[in-house]
This record gives structure tokens, sequence and C-alpha cells, in this order.
């Protein structure tokens, strides 16, 4: 191991949401490709393809488009965020303050803290069933949750200990172990998925009929959802250290590839695995449900794969959590506000675990209802980079009344009105059946809301 390497997993991030200095920004696209590669090789993938053939009613071919799609076009989304992250060398929700005001963006950053804590929990909780799905295997303890609920609650605290062990120490310890980690990982999911394979019912696969348009419409916007656009507000997070000669395009391109293939592929199996038996659309606990369909030899294996998988999403996920705590106006040092979200989330996973009847029926509802305004926050954002080349460094960090990001009382109100008019909008849309348009309604809404009212300024 290089003496550069060791530092990077010993030294702890001490830089919070302040943006990074040009000389300290050595950062090239292959590090993106490589860490969001790592944050999308969970098993998670699997149960989202298996939604659309048991709740979509898709068939495997369009399954497959609606992956790449939704999957890949989100994460594109992605790359354009990252880019405003090498231009201001700041967080994704601290460069947001320039857009919406300095108060007027606490809005959009609660919803961004909102959405990474409810997928480190569902990262938790999915990686405590694995823990005791192996301590089944190890020790011959019950397979429930709620049957052993002192070791269920151990099975959470390692998996949160691990997860603070790499996201407390920071940016450049994420970039070595997502990359390493990928390759050993990543190996391991291949040959899971390669004996997965072999359990598809290709009878039924044949027979599948295909689903109506507006399936196809919903599918993406449930595949979006549940991908890119939950990450959207957190792509400049890792960009920041991008070196400015970087372009855009490389960017974009090493967001989408990165997490694309991982996705379409993973979201391709659960829906090939689903044509004969949808179960696995519907498992309270989706690790054991995986596992029902592998013999008993790949047991190992395969939770091995999928514990790493999650870990290296929640990695990522703690990382910019810390970092939209901060942002919020959290005076602490970034390590304490990671450790403060692990907290958040080890409760949520109790819950999770302990209390509630059913894992995705809230997972699936969490990902439609933070979606809409996520994607209003998208909308007024990236129309705002149409012309926003800078932000003001000091700007950005400034709270106080005459600070350069101020504007009427703390508020930049063309972006905070635009968002939150196409927020209601989505809303409303959701709540009468039109989740299929009602995510696409709801960033038009917000783009040319903030756009009309003349938004997108330098």
């Amino acid at each position: 191991m290089s003496t550069t390497t060791r530092g990077a997993l010993s030294a702890v991030e001490q830089r919070g949401i302040e943006p990074v200095p040009t000389a300290d920004r050595n950062g090239n696209p292959l590090q993106l490709f490589w860490v969001w590669f790592a944050a999308n090789i969970s098993i998670l993938g699997l149960p989202l393809g298996a939604t659309l053939v048991a709740f979509q009613f898709l068939n495997v071919w369009q399954a497959l488009v609606v992956a790449a799609v939704g999957a890949a076009g989100s994460f594109a989304v992605v790359g354009v965020v990252s880019v405003a992250g090498r231009r201001g060398g700041a967080p994704s929700m601290t460069l947001s303050r320039a857009v919406f005001g300095t108060r007027g963006n606490a809005g959009p950053t609660l919803v961004a803290l909102a959405s990474r804590l409810g997928w480190e929990t569902v990262n938790t909780t999915t990686g405590a069933f694995v823990l005791l799905s192996l301590f089944t295997i190890a020790f011959g303890t019950a397979t429930g949750a709620k049957s052993v609920p002192v070791l269920t609650i151990v099975a959470i605290l390692v998996f949160e200990l691990c997860t603070l062990l790499v996201s407390g120490l920071g940016h450049a310890a994420i970039l070595v172990i997502q990359k390493w980690a990928t390759w050993i990982f990543g190996a391991l999911n291949v040959v899971v998925g390669v004996v997965l394979v072999a359990t598809v019912d290709w009878n039924a696969v044949a027979a599948m009929p295909a689903g109506p348009f507006t399936a196809v419409l919903a599918g993406i916007g449930v595949i979006a959802g549940g991908t890119g656009i939950g990450w959207a507000n957190a792509g400049a997070d890792m960009a920041r250290y991008q070196k400015t000669s970087v372009r855009a395009g490389r960017l974009i391109s090493a967001s989408a590839a990165g997490a694309g293939i991982p996705l379409v592929l993973l979201i391709g199996l659960g829906a090939l695995l689903t044509a004969g038996d949808d179960s696995l659309a519907s498992a309270s606990d989706p690790v054991a449900a995986i596992r029902g369909l592998l013999p008993s030899w790949m047991a190992v294996p395969y939770l091995i794969a999928a514990f790493g998988g999650l870990l290296l999403s929640n990695h990522l996920s703690v990382y910019s959590a810390g970092l939209t705590t901060l942002t919020l106006g959290v005076r602490v040092p970034r390590v304490y506000a990671v450790a403060l979200d692990v907290t958040v989330t080890f409760l949520g996973a109790i819950y999770f675990m302990l209390v509630a009847e059913n894992f995705y029926g809230p997972f699936i509802s969490f990902i439609s209802l933070l979606a809409i305004p996520i994607t209003a926050w998208l909308g007024v954002f990236l129309v705002d980079m149409v012309k926003r080349r800078h932000y003001d460094p000091a700007g950005l960090l400034d709270m106080t009344r005459g600070g350069a990001y101020w504007y009427r009382g703390g508020v930049e109100w063309r972006a905070t009105g635009a968002w939150a008019v196409a927020l209601v909008v989505g809303y409303v849309l959701l709540a009468n059946g039109f989740s299929s348009i009602g995510w696409i309604v709801t960033f038009v809404v917000a783009a040319a809301g903030y756009f009309a009212l003349g938004g997108a300024r330098d």
C-alpha cells in the first residue's frame, strides 16, 4: 500500500462545507465513476426491478428500458449537479444558498437531509437483515428480527459502526475504499448474479405481455426516484474536489455510467427473477427472499456481497448527510455531524425491524413522497446553472444580513416561490393518482416558473 493510500485511510477530513481552495482540488472524473459505481451495487436494485414487473406490470424488456432511462438518465442529472460542485468547490446544498438565499435554502436542505437519512435507514435495515442471516448460519439463531431483538440491535450497531468508520474519515478515505471495495464486492455480485440467472423461469419471461406506455412512464418515475433523483442534491458533494479544468461532459458521463451500469444489471435481474415468482416484490425481508432463490452453498458469498454493497452505498450517503446537516446551521465539526446522522438512522432501523410490519410499503411511499420536492429543487437549481458560472466563497458561508446571498430577508423569493408552487402541484397530482407524470410536471413547473420570474442570473 502506498504512502498516499495509507494517509487517505488514516487522516480525518477537517473541511466542512467551506469551499475547497483551487490548490487543493486535484480530483478527476474516474474517481466519480468509482464512487457512483460502488454506491449502486447493493441488492436494493433487485427488488426495484421486481416492483416493475409485479406492481407496474411491465415485461422484462420494458423493465430494462425503464432501468436505462430512469437510472442512467437520472444519474446524468447528478452529473450535471456535479458541474456546480466543480464550479463552486462546495457541497450541493451549500451552493443552493446562492439560489434560494441563506434562509430560503432551509426548506430544500431539510428535504435533502430527510432523503439522505431515509436512504441510510433503508441501507442500515437491509444490512442488519444480512447480518442476521449470517448469524443464523454461524450460530443457528432465529431468522426473524422480532424473534431476536437484542441480536437485531447488535446487527444494526455493527453496520452503523462500519459506516461511521469510513464516513467519519471523509473524502479521501471514501475515494480509496469505494474504488477497491468495488472490485471485491462487485466480483462477488457477478458470481451471485450468474447463479440467480440459472433460476430464471425463461418460459414465464417469454410469455410476459407488454405493459401500457403509462406504466412505462410510471416505472421510469419509480426508478428515477429510487436511484438518481434521490442522490441529485448530493451531486456536488464529491465533485467539489474535482480540478477546475475538468470538462462538464466528463463529469456527467462518469456519473451516468458509474451508476447506470450496475443499476441496469441489477434492476434487470430483479425483473427476470420476478417473471415466474413475484414474492421478491412484496418480501418483508428482501435479503431472505433473494437467499431463498440460491443454493445453500451460495448463502455466505451472497450475504457478504450484499453486506458490502449496502455498506458502500451508506458510506457516501452518511458523508453527504453530514455536510447537509452542517448546511442547516448545526455548528459542530463535520465528523460530529456524521455521528449525529448515524444515531438518527440507528433509531430508524430499529423501527423498521422491530416495530413496522412491512418493509417495502414504506420504502416505495418514501421514494414517491421525497421525489417531488427534490425534483422541484432540481428544476430551479439547474435553470440557475444556465447562467451562473461563479459562486462567492465567502457569501456561501455568510448567514448574516447584508451577505452576498441574503437577498430580501434571507430569501430569494423567485426561486423559493417557484419551488413551493411546484411542490404543491406535484403533491396534488400524486394524491390524485397521477404519479406517472407528477415528477415530470413538478420539474417543468419549477424550472419554467423560476425562468419566467427572471431567474438564472449570475
